[in-house]
């Protein structure tokens, strides 16, 4: 195009040579037709049987800063960021039972009102002071606690030398809480959601249409997942009160508490031990590795295993002693990928001996008497039990499942079913909505309080910082000139995540040094209206000697075949699941090791915020704009870069993440409606200059708070419902408040 020719004509002669091709192909492109960029996210999405390395820090330093961020996650992924305040257990202990050298009783209390945890209580005779204590979660065996081998089975594993005695293969659960009641610890097994006498709830329920209500829900549903409320948080929790239960027994020494369990077991046992403190050694079983990390909802939730595994997730234990045993199965190469880098890991905290690991490979997935041996000496050296070895399991007599039952005609089982799991998240709902709540910002400290569990929340969710700007590089650029600006077409590569956005730079002649980052919901495209001319707020931010920036975020424009944005986001299924489908695509199984689509566009805000503010571009102020359905990518963004962008427009078109009805919506965020939706974002704005639109005032009370408790109110402008024209306010707000000079820019 000639130079002489005016912005409006050259647009036109864009449009007439493209006019046979769609709006969003008519305009300038990055990459010739058809070709997509080079972007990692691109390629299939990550699940649970991919393979997942851990890295050991360097320093201890980094090890411990790196361990309170997973820490967090776990907390998080279990939707106990923040814990929720402990209830009275009021734990039934009923049912005594005696054996020669133990008893067993029969245990129920309430982790949550109402809701009951179930178990069995092993004790050691003859003993007397405070005793070491054991819990076992048991894992996925058929009926849990009151597991009962087939007795063909376990005579071939007897004379395989799995197993010792007959009633320790066909009771191997039981085996194992005799064994350690007998070595002198009280012991504690626990039944897993939907498993044993824990009844109320089913295990993998999956999603049910007639309880995907958008007032009262049940697990699996997206208004459940929006509040991170999954059976996995509900059975972590069961075990932190599991903990409570057992370290308050006046029998209990709660300095010498371990926890050991197998196969989804073991899952509990190293997700309790890392984010709980009690425990003084841990042992799972056939489950640690760096290959398949457990197929079961229960052992997945969204953001749990994002840049991490199971082998990084036990190592949380460091520096007490971690015992792993593996076998024939996906823990079987853990002698050589995860035990080199957890005695690093180890290494790092002088505690190298307290590592180990076992592979037992001769048998298939298991928790039997060669594994369980290996278990006991573990417990003898670290509990200080102060056994001669070896310790050889013995013989004993089992209980029937009537015995084990916490539930008779003296004590009836609780109500459960599809109204009680309903009413039991509508509790917690409520519970989480007080914790909120009472953190709402008062003054300065409060607003320290409810930035470090709010923000603490979103940083983990979105799990990305600003970009070093000297990751970033320009690749394919092209410019054309105008009368009075310059556009410029490039690939923008953030080398270190594998990532590339297409992007247009409008720059004036006369810059003023401030870039403004131009969200749409339609990508690069939004700088023009439909017409194919540069839009009015862009065209007069160019005539103030603003650059203006666009371009397309994951998923939009020249991300995708069309051009046009994704409808919907990719799901992966589970295939362990087999045919069922209810629970294939439960959210865990997708958003546990991948990014939310809302999160993967607000990173590319971050890499465009740090490319703007970097050398590169060498901008001495950014501003960021979102209309028309981008508004809330913008808050998110903002919450992340604090001042980097330092000026901010949202309008929200009353955007909220509880209204989203299904986990693949493009803006399904899993936690999005837990931490006050997107008032809670855009509060984590202040206190910078943010101006908001789309939005009555009654419900901009909280950002509101915000910013008066951080001192900082005028920073906030909320645009009246009345103003027709969000577009032309919007660029006027901004004009106003970043434009350098700004009384000699009025006179203009």
């Amino acid at each position: 195009m000639r130079s002489g020719l005016s912005v409006c004509q050259a647009l036109r002669l864009m449009l007439a040579f493209f006019i046979a091709t769609p709006l969003y192909a008519q305009l300038p492109r990055v990459l010739p037709p058809g070709r997509l960029p080079s972007d990692r996210r691109l390629g299939p999405l990550k699940d649970l049987d991919g393979f997942f390395p851990f890295v050991p820090c360097e320093t201890r330093a980094a090890a411990e800063k790196r361990a309170e961020a997973l820490r967090r996650r776990v907390l998080l992924a279990a939707g106990l960021w923040p814990m929720p305040p402990k209830t009275p257990l009021n734990a039934v202990i009923h049912g005594r039972i005696d054996r020669p050298d133990y008893t067993v009783e029969k245990v129920f209390f309430e982790s949550y009102p109402g809701y009951y945890v179930t178990g069995n209580l092993y004790r050691p005779k003859g003993r007397s002071g405070k005793l070491p204590a054991v819990l076992c979660p048991h894992g996925h065996w058929p009926e849990g606690r009151f597991y009962e081998a087939a007795l063909k089975e376990v005579l071939s594993q007897i004379v395989e030398g799995a197993e010792r005695f007959e009633v320790g293969g066909r009771y191997p659960l039981q085996a194992r809480c005799v064994q350690l009641a007998r070595m002198g610890c009280v012991v504690f097994m626990y039944d897993m959601v939907g498993y044993g006498d824990s009844r109320q709830l089913v295990h993998r329920a999956g999603m049910r249409p007639e309880i995907n209500d958008g007032r009262r829900w049940g697990f699996f549903s997206p208004q459940a997942e929006a509040r991170l409320q999954t059976i996995f948080g509900l059975q972590t929790y069961n075990s932190i009160r599991a903990l409570d239960f057992l370290c308050t027994l006046p029998d209990v020494d709660p300095e010498r508490v371990a926890v050991t369990g197998a196969s989804g077991g073991g899952t509990q046992t190293f997700i309790l031990c890392a984010i709980d403190p009690r425990p003084l050694l841990a042992v799972p079983v056939v489950m640690v590795s760096t290959a398949m990390q457990g197929g079961c909802p229960c052992e997945n939730a969204s953001y749990l295993r994002i840049d991490t595994g199971n082998v990084e997730l036990a190592g949380l234990m460091a520096p007490k002693p971690l015992g792993l045993i593996a076998a024939n199965d996906w823990t079987k190469e853990i002698a050589v990928h995860g035990l080199p880098e957890l005695r690093r890991h180890y290494q790092l905290f002088d505690a190298e001996k307290n590592i180990m690991a076992r592979p037992l490979l001769q048998f298939p997935h298991n928790y039997n008497y060669v594994s369980r041996a290996v278990m006991y000496q573990w417990m003898n050296k670290h509990l200080k039990l102060g056994l001669e070895a070896p310790i050889v399991e013995e013989d004993f007599r089992p209980l029937t499942k009537t015995e084990m039952s916490v539930w008779d005609e003296h004590h009836p089982p609780p109500p459960g079913g599809d109204d009680f799991e309903r009413e039991l998240l509508q509790r917690l709902t409520e519970q989480s909505r007080r914790q909120l709540d009472a953190l709402r910002p008062k003054d300065k400290a409060g607003w320290g309080r409810y930035r470090a569990i709010v923000g603490g929340a979103w940083e983990i969710m979105l799990s990305r910082k600003l970009p070093d700007p000297d990751d970033l590089q320009i690749q394919q650029l092209r410019s054309q000139e105008y009368d009075s600006w310059c556009m410029k077409t490039f690939l923008l590569r953030y080398a270190r995540a594998g990532e590339e956005l297409p992007v247009i730079q409008l720059e004036p002649r006369a810059w003023n040094r401030r870039t403004v980052i131009w969200v749409g919901k339609n990508g690069k495209i939004s700088l023009f209206d439909t017409s194919g001319r540069l839009r009015s707020g862009v065209q007069k931010l160019l005539e103030h000697g603003f650059c203006v920036v666009g371009a397309d975020l994951f998923g939009q424009g020249e991300f995708t075949p069309d051009g046009a944005p994704l409808s919907k986001a990719p799901l992966v299924r589970n295939r362990h699941a087999g045919k069922d489908d209810s629970w294939a695509y439960y959210a865990g199984f997708t958003f546990g090791y991948n990014h939310p689509l809302f999160a993967r566009r607000v990173h590319d805000l971050l890499t465009l915020s740090a490319y703007a503010s970097g050398k590169q571009h060498a901008a001495e102020a950014v501003a960021m704009v979102g209309l028309e359905g981008a508004g809330h990518w913008v808050a998110a963004a903002r919450a992340i870069v604090g001042e980097t962008v330092r000026w901010a427009a949202v309008d929200t078109v009353g955007f909220r993440f509880a209204a989203l009805k299904a986990i693949d919506a493009p803006d399904f965020m899993p936690g999005g409606a837990k931490y006050d939706d997107l008032p809670g974002l855009m509060a984590l704005s202040a206190p910078l200059p943010l101006w908001i639109a789309g939005e009555p005032e009654a419900e901009m009370q909280l950002v509101q708070d915000a910013y008066r408790a951080s001192a900082d109110e005028d920073k906030l402008a909320i645009s009246p419902p009345t103003e027709e024209n969000l577009e032309e306010a919007a660029v006027r707000w901004l004009l106003k408040e970043a434009t350098p000079n700004a009384a000699m820019q009025a006179s203009r």
